[in-house]
């Protein structure tokens, strides 16, 4: 047998080493996004141009059960959601295909289809930044030999620089000299055309011999580009300026300097905790090899998994502490301590074990899963011990008064052990991403408490025969006072029985009055601060207040570091990351141990130094951007008029509901649009638009090849009109000749939407309305009384959604789970017990779950959330383990004795071994409530608090209980055998 543990031990560690370690799971988000960057575009021409025809083309995809878009300025989103059995892989591809198909304005960028899995989450965030007066040549150097040391690493998969600024020709025309020489900036499109080329014309025979031929032309510098002829004795540099500007899509900075990112991923199959390591290592080596440039890791997911094992490991020792005190207090026998403490060990290493032939990796799911199972390790092994030494306090040290003990309690250990493991089988029944996070928690679970049942039955009765055989115990004798406490309670049975229903009401009761919260997925030590403008606002405002912020917030004390982005790239849009140029945003790394409400407190005392800007700040999550707690009203229809005036109508409505923090609307801003419109009869309008978009916007016109690298030639706008007058007097080439475009059409101003929404194709307005976090079930369901009284015009629908229906949803699923669960537990104690009437007993267990999950939160003072749901399902199965171990001895004592006497006697000797498992399960979830869990994990305080109170109750109440319900189920018999008793039918 020794050998056989330190086997399993070997193996265990083992597979502890060959684990794959990442942050989550891998899960696919059933979604998938396209994203179109579009500058100069504004939000009604993305619509049109580009977010129409996406939807029409997206609207064939097999398995979408409905889109959502977004048309801003210069950006359009698609959002696609799918069914949680769709295969995602294949959904992607034939989005791909869609809009593949389609032909969008020349001006965008082509669509970036993205599908989210957990699998894409980075390693590593690393900021690039470089000291002044660094030469552009250095700076290439040492970039590529960034990218380089991190492709290095053992293990890394992708390393992806963003960020850099892309070098382009500037043409930019000048319009006296132009006119000067009577050349018109139409001349200036075609500068390029076949000036920068290569093409093969054939092959020839020559001297004997074919040969290709070849024509060749390249343009290799500004000054090739300035001599090209634009018109009869005219070049480019006469009448345009030409240059190299540097050029980038968007502005992220890293405290006060402009920085690149470097994304470091994982490579299949591959430690997610060494290759952190390895960026750690990277970085350090670099910082201190070149001193022009700084590496700074920004976030990494590897110290969050580094943390969560650590946990693990304290939880483990702190269980495996817990339940040597509990032992030694109940037992006073170190020799039978060691023995029940071995199965902590021993499990986790089988545990750790079948998760590696399962294919299953470490991450913040699996490792909580062992954290919450830790305390149940030890209760198969304490009930088989606490027999086998009960046993010894009575009788003469056997071998085969071990194998009789560990009998006596198999069948109740294997079947509370089953049911346990039956709780998360349903979990395989959830759908969507909500069974890719519960699933890996749950095997952890079944694998663990599977495992310690097989230590239980065998290597405790070996260790027991070996370390017992020549120890001295002490007779125990139950509690008295408790057997004569129960015994009055089975003559008053429908007293205990009407208080414990009053209580199970009085709990139900509270939970549903109290405000239900959201998951608090957010981080003290990250905050995030936005500044928001006007989307007219212009852009070098927008970054010139920046900046001030940027340097407010540099100052402060507890800022470990401040990084500022704003605008879209492709990057970006190739994630699926876009938002108005106009938005500003900082993320703030704290320092240790540092205050986060000084930092927000500060912030918001800076508001009105930025006039006409919405600045906010609050705590958020570097994966997440924070945990969502906002209640979406989504008004639908066709007509805009009748849409607006109902959102109106709902604002109304919702402003004055007690803890709404906030009320928006996604058409509250506007702003101010020249529309052109063309005289048919005068004018080609799309001629006009071409023309136009020539004068005032920059134009892509070809590329050129320097120094190995492709450039690309932008034509700036030859006119910046600053005034409707100056609108007016722009010349358009017509049919008939140059004329001012106020001769052909109209200016006309109006105010419009800065987006445009869709949903499944339909415009709609959406109200969002942010809610006290904890307040979040009361509120949402306030807005949803409120709109009750509505009547909406014909033609108008709303719906309401956000995180309020998310979390609705979530908890349907977990109920309907529980009754699964229930379910499934009572058919294993039918087949355990053959009979109907015992497992009913057994699972009335559960009913005093809530009256202790409730007392907990309401003592707590802790807001009842997702995860605290999860925590009564985690109770069904570890609550009837007591009650099996208490009604398995009664049907062992049945034959011999009245049920009466069956209970008191059971009651008596499985007081210690009930007491003794549920103490050793409370003390393991309490690090749970003094720590902290990790961000995407079930693990919580309020799961913690939830089983601690719930067991604790529960307990107490199946001692009491449960065997009056027993009685009261078999009230024929017992009355019958009480009654024989008492006529002497029966010996007492």
């Amino acid at each position: 047998m020794i050998i056989i543990v330190i086997m399993v031990l070997v193996m265990g560690t083992i597979s502890y080493t060959q684990l794959p370690r990442e942050l989550l799971p891998e899960a696919d988000n059933p979604q998938v996004t396209v994203s179109v960057i579009g500058p100069g575009f504004d939000a009604a021409s993305m619509e049109k141009s580009v977010t129409i025809p996406l939807e029409q083309a997206l609207s064939t995809v097999k398995g979408q059960t409905g889109s959502f878009s977004t048309s801003g300025d210069g950006f359009s989103q698609v959002n696609l959601n799918f069914g949680s059995k769709t295969n995602m892989k294949e959904a992607k591809e034939e989005v791909e295909r869609a809009v593949n198909a389609i032909s969008l304005p020349e001006r965008v960028s082509p669509p970036y289809v993205v599908q989210f899995n957990t699998s894409m989450i980075p390693i590593s965030f690393v900021t690039l930044t470089f000291d002044e007066g660094i030469s552009d040549a250095r700076k290439e150097i040492l970039e590529k030999r960034a990218v380089d040391a991190f492709q290095a690493i053992d293990g890394a998969g992708t390393v992806q620089l963003s960020g850099k600024s892309q070098p382009k020709l500037s043409i930019v025309p000048d319009a006296a000299k132009l006119a000067d020489r009577g050349v018109p900036v139409q001349a200036l499109y075609g500068v390029l055309q076949g000036r920068d080329a290569s093409a093969s014309v054939g092959e020839s025979t020559l001297d004997g011999q074919v040969v290709n031929l070849n024509v060749s032309a390249s343009l290799q510098d500004v000054e090739a580009v300035k001599n090209l002829p634009v018109a009869q004795g005219v070049i480019l540099g006469d009448v345009a300026e030409v240059t190299f500007i540097d050029e980038k899509e968007n502005t992220f900075r890293m405290d006060g300097k402009n920085a690149l990112q470097i994304v470091i991923s994982k490579g299949i199959d591959s430690n997610a905790v060494s290759v952190g390591e390895g960026v750690n290592e990277v970085i350090k080596d670099l910082n201190e090899e070149y001193s022009e440039m700084s590496l700074k890791l920004m976030i990494s997911t590897s110290e969050q998994i580094v943390h969560s094992v650590d946990s693990m490991m304290r939880e483990v020792l702190l269980g495996a502490l817990l339940a040597t005190i509990v032992i030694l207090l109940f037992m006073r026998n170190i020799r039978a301590t060691l023995v029940t403490i071995v199965s902590i060990p021993l499990s986790l290493a089988m545990t750790l074990y079948l998760l590696n032939l399962s294919g299953i990796t470490l991450n913040i799911l699996t490792l909580g899963g062992v954290a919450v199972a830790v305390g149940r390790l030890v209760d198969d092994s304490i009930v088989v011990i606490e027999n086998i030494f009960r046993r010894l306090q009575k009788e003469k040290f056997s071998v085969s008064l071990i194998i009789d003990a560990t009998q006596e309690v198999a069948r109740a250990i294997t079947a509370s052990t089953l049911t346990t493991v039956a709780v998360f089988l349903p979990m395989s029944l959830l759908d969507g991403s909500l069974q890719s996070f519960l699933l890996p928690f749950a095997l952890t679970m079944t694998y663990s408490l599977l495992s310690s049942l097989i230590v239980a039955l065998t290597v405790v009765p070996i260790l027991s025969a070996g370390m017992l055989k020549n120890s001295v115990i002490k007779e125990h004798h139950p509690s008295k006072r408790f057997v004569s406490f129960l015994e009055w309670n089975l003559r008053h049975k429908w007293l205990p029985i009407t208080l414990a229903f009053l209580l199970l009401v009085g709990s139900i009761a509270t939970y549903l009055s109290m405000p239900k919260g959201a998951i608090d997925a957010s981080s003290v030590e990250t905050l995030s601060v936005t500044l928001e403008y006007e989307v007219d606002t212009p852009s070098a405002e927008v970054l010139e207040n920046a900046g001030k912020l940027e340097a407010f917030l540099l100052e402060q004390e507890g800022a470990e570091w401040v990084a500022m982005t704003n605008g879209n790239s492709a990057d970006d849009a190739k994630y699926g990351a876009v938002s108005s140029p106009s938005l500003v945003t900082f993320m703030i790394q704290m320092k240790d141990n540092a205050d986060a409400e000084v930092i927000l407190d500060a912030v918001n005392t800076q508001k009105e130094n930025y006039p006409g800007a919405a600045l906010n700040a609050g705590t958020a999550n570097l994966f997440t951007g924070g945990s969502s707690t906002q209640v979406f009203v989504d008004i639908l229809g066709e007509d805009q008029e009748q849409l607006t005036k109902t959102a109106t109508e709902v604002i109304a409505k919702i402003e004055p509901i007690e803890d709404v923090l906030k009320v928006q609307s996604n058409q509250e801003e506007k702003k101010t649009v020249y529309t052109l419109e063309v005289n048919a009869t005068e004018a080609k309008a799309g001629d006009i638009a071409m023309q136009l978009q020539g004068m005032l916007n920059p134009m892509p016109i070809g590329s050129i090849t320097v120094d190995g690298q492709l450039v690309q030639v932008i034509l700036e706008p030859s006119l910046k009109p600053t005034s409707e007058s100056e609108l007016s007097t722009l010349t358009v080439m017509t049919d008939s000749g140059p004329k001012p475009v106020s001769s052909v059409a109209e200016w006309v101003r109006s105010e419009q939407s800065t987006k445009f929404f869709h949903k499944d194709g339909e415009s709609y307005i959406r109200i969002s309305a942010t809610v006290e976090p904890s307040q979040l079930s009361i509120v949402g369901a306030e807005i949803k009384k409120q709109l009750a009284d509505m009547t909406p015009p014909t033609g108008v629908d709303l719906a309401v959604g956000g995180a309020s229906a998310d979390q609705s949803e979530d908890i349907n699923s977990l109920m309907m789970m529980m009754l699964v669960s229930i379910f499934i537990v009572y058919l294993i104690m039918v087949f355990t017990f053959k009979t109907l009437r015992a497992p009913l007993a057994i699972i009335s267990s559960i009913l005093f779950v809530p009256i202790g999950a409730v007392l907990g939160l309401i003592v707590t003072g802790v807001t009842p959330d997702f995860t605290a749901i999860f925590g009564v399902v985690m109770l069904i199965g570890i609550v009837v383990t007591n009650a099996i171990v208490l009604i398995d001895r009664v049907k062992h004592n049945e034959d011999t004795m009245t049920i009466r006497e069956a209970l008191l006697e059971a009651a008596g000797i499985r007081m210690r071994p009930i007491l003794m498992t549920a103490i050793a399960t409370i003390g393991a979830m309490l690090p749970i409530v003094f720590g902290s869990s990790q961000t995407g994990s079930i693990v919580s305080q309020s799961l913690a608090i939830v089983v601690i109170g719930g067991l604790s109750v529960a307990t107490l109440l199946t001692l009491v209980i449960v065997p009056c319900i027993y009685e009261l189920l078999h009230f024929r018999k017992s009355a019958r055998q009480r009654r024989e008793l008492a006529s002497g039918q029966i010996a007492a």
